[in-house]
């Protein structure tokens, strides 16, 4: 239901044309449903959309997964447009992830960004928003509430630079650690994943390379969804407002 309600209100914000064309219940569940749908009701004529009942195995065929919990929306597809230098904030916080390889990481990476008050997620063309059910549940939602573009990534570099933005870039080869720099606004912060990790170019064009430091010995890398959580919540401490 929080998706849902993500939409809607991703919808109403303008943030994304993504649109419900139908609300599909479990009729088994209708009666503990009966308040989220009560409100949905409220504002499918506002919305256009229908809203029907459907047998579980119904339900369980069209759902991702078995916790659904009685209730889902079938949506059309959203659109995305390309960066433009005109939608970014003068003193903002921008993050792009490259190269995550898992729908869900990239989910949790964009609920935790979107908590720590991010502006906008830039990303490749080829990316996990075409598995769009994935990505709204394991990100609570925050995907339909998120100003969504796509570069390419140097081009999205170059472009942040020239508006006077700092380019941070996680990068567990450097001396840097997060912890002791100074990150101030406007930010475009650029994530690996796991086994990519970022570019050379990217990291070439970066004017500042961190990485976390960890408390034991440890050779494996961090989730993507783990070091955009640390990596945004510490330019969010360091730019919040006392």
């Amino acid at each position: 239901m929080q998706s849902i309600r993500s939409v809607i209100a991703g919808n109403e914000a303008g943030i994304n044309d993504r649109k419900i064309k139908e609300i599909v219940v479990d009729r088994e569940k209708a009666s503990a449903l009966s308040r989220e749908l009560g409100w949905l009701r409220h504002v499918s004529e506002k919305y256009g959309f229908l809203i029907s009942e459907r047998n579980p195995a119904e339900i369980d065929a069209l759902a991702l997964g078995r916790t659904h919990g009685g209730i889902l929306a079938l949506c059309s597809e959203r659109t995305v447009p390309a960066l433009d230098r005109a939608e970014i904030k003068e003193n903002g916080f921008y993050v792009m992830i490259e190269g995550i390889e898992d729908p869900y990481n990239f989910g949790y990476a964009l609920r935790s960004l979107y908590a720590a008050g991010v502006d906008g997620i830039v990303l490749d063309e080829r990316n996990w928003l075409s598995a769009a059910g994935v990505v709204a549940r394991s990100s609570a939602g925050a995907s339909e509430m998120f100003r969504v573009f796509t570069s390419k990534p140097t081009d999205a570099a170059d472009l942040f630079k020239e508006l006077g933005y700092s380019i941070v870039c996680a990068d567990r080869d450097t001396p840097h650690t997060l912890e002791d720099s100074t990150i101030r606004f406007p930010v475009f912060l650029v994530v690996g994943g796991e086994r990519r990790g970022i570019s050379r170019a990217l990291l070439d064009r970066a004017d500042l390379k961190v990485k976390i430091s960890y408390g034991r010995e440890f050779r494996a890398a961090l989730s993507a969804a783990s070091a955009a959580t640390i990596l945004a919540y510490e330019i969010f401490r360091q730019n919040r407002i006392k």
